[in-house]
């Protein structure tokens, strides 16, 4: 049998195995060791199992991705959300769509910070929309609001999954985050869009709510102080050269550990809670990549890239077709995996492809992290939506997804400017 048939039923295999609910990392490893031991013998491939965990938990670069964790825990847990929310309750709440508005602005905010998708939907989940069910907004607005800027997670600099992407395609991790920049600041303006509009054509569905006096506006942005000053000591201190990714991260853990202890939030429970959900989101992220790491030599060594290439080629489909075929394929794997899976499972294949095109790698890294967070909210299984309805189980998904139609179609939007001008996202590297 041909190699490239080999990485073919590989491949199979690894989705038929993560289809019995294996982990998807050890589903990836296992297929890969096996996959790789067939060609290239049992001792190769039991070598490759052993340097290779090695060599990426000595990767400087990949070791931020715990600090991150642990700080968007330590920050959960000292109640910098709530503040974040407070303060952008307090600035816009009283308009009409002002609660979702503070939801999408907080969540940004909160990303800041955390670096997840899941993570976020689920925070603002118990902060955000319990208020606005409570202020008279409709159950499907709510989720939908909270589900979308839940996404804003993953685009928003300093992310997770732009570090992991980062490592796996050998690119500057400060560089993923400065294009990430920009591509942000449009997805925030955009669902802020889409809710002024959807509250212009139905107030009913985003009640505004009574204005605060300016004292009290001026008392909730004072609130904030925490969370403002941890944004500025991680964003700040890594754009202005001051730290590394590394140390920015170190720092924001001993900022957020030290704001939630000082303000009584940590016990010995909820310390150990903190490292406990840190820990288990490390872990899991470290799995997936030490298989997606022996996946990938599985793959390249088959030359199955190299005939999908060739295949691609065949077809005569112009590289913006090719692109278009691309953004189909993520936005239903979205659908089914979260943003971790989504991405390592598939590199592999098509980072070969996007290069053979001729296109930059941080703008594909970008524009591929925000097609996952748009399949975060897309039917068949948002995991995002489905993350709500398990939370509020009064909500039904079909209501959610309609909440979240103005979303998706602003995120259609985004996604085409990210993919016809590419200068939005690699204009700010290219002047840093």
């Amino acid at each position: 049998m041909d190699p490239a048939s080999v990485a073919l039923i590989g491949f199979a295999a690894m989705f038929a195995l993560i289809a019995l609910h294996v982990p998807i990392g050890v589903a990836m490893g296992v297929v890969g060791l096996a996959g790789f031991a067939s060609m290239a013998g049992w001792n190769a491939a039991l070598t490759l199992l052993a340097t290779e965990p090695a060599s990426t938990m000595a990767s400087l670069d990949l070791a931020v991705i715990p600090l991150f964790m642990l700080m968007g825990s330590l920050a959960a847990a000292g109640g910098l959300a709530k503040d974040i929310f407070a303060t952008a309750e307090a600035l816009v709440g009283h308009r009409p769509g002002g609660l979702a508005a503070t939801t999408i602005v907080a969540s940004a905010g909160f990303g800041a910070v955390c670096g997840s998708a899941v993570a976020t939907t689920a925070t603002f989940g118990r902060v955000a929309l319990p208020e606005m069910l409570a202020r008279g907004y409709s159950g499907g607005s709510s989720a939908g609001v909270v589900a979308a800027g839940g996404t804003l997670g993953i685009i928003v600099p300093p992310s997770s999954i732009m570090v992991l992407y980062a490592v796996l395609t050998e690119q500057s991790v400060l560089t993923m985050f400065s294009a990430a920049m920009i591509p942000a600041l449009l997805s925030v303006v955009l669902y802020l869009s889409a809710i002024w509009i959807v509250a212009r054509r139905n107030p009913a569905l985003m009640p505004g709510t009574d204005k605060l006096p300016l004292r009290d506006r001026i008392r909730a942005i004072g609130r904030s102080w925490g969370a403002i000053l941890l944004a500025i000591i991680v964003l700040g201190g890594i754009y202005s050269g001051i730290f590394t990714v590394n140390e920015a991260a170190a720092i924001g853990v001993v900022f957020a550990f030290l704001f939630a202890l000082g303000r009584g939030k940590l016990n010995r429970q909820t310390f150990v809670e903190v490292l406990s959900d840190a820990s288990v989101a490390t872990v899991m992220i470290y799995v997936i990549v030490f298989g997606a790491m022996i996946f990938s030599y599985f793959v390249s060594l088959s030359g199955v890239s190299e005939e999908i290439i060739g295949g691609i080629d065949a077809l005569g489909l112009p590289p913006a077709g090719v692109i278009f075929l691309l953004i189909l394929v993520y936005l239903f794997l979205g659908a089914f995996f979260d943003e971790v899976a989504a991405v390592v499972v598939t590199l592999p294949f098509v980072l070969p492809i996007i290069l053979s095109m001729g296109y930059d790698p941080i703008w594909w890294g970008i524009l591929n992290v925000a097609l996952i967070g748009v399949g975060m909210l897309t039917p068949p299984i948002g995991i995002n939506v489905m993350l709500l309805n398990a939370m509020r189980s009064d909500i039904s998904l079909s209501a959610i997804y309609r909440g979240i139609f103005a979303f998706f179609l602003a995120d259609c939007l985004r996604i085409l400017i990210l993919a016809v001008f590419p200068q939005v996202t690699l204009w700010l590297p290219s002047i840093l």
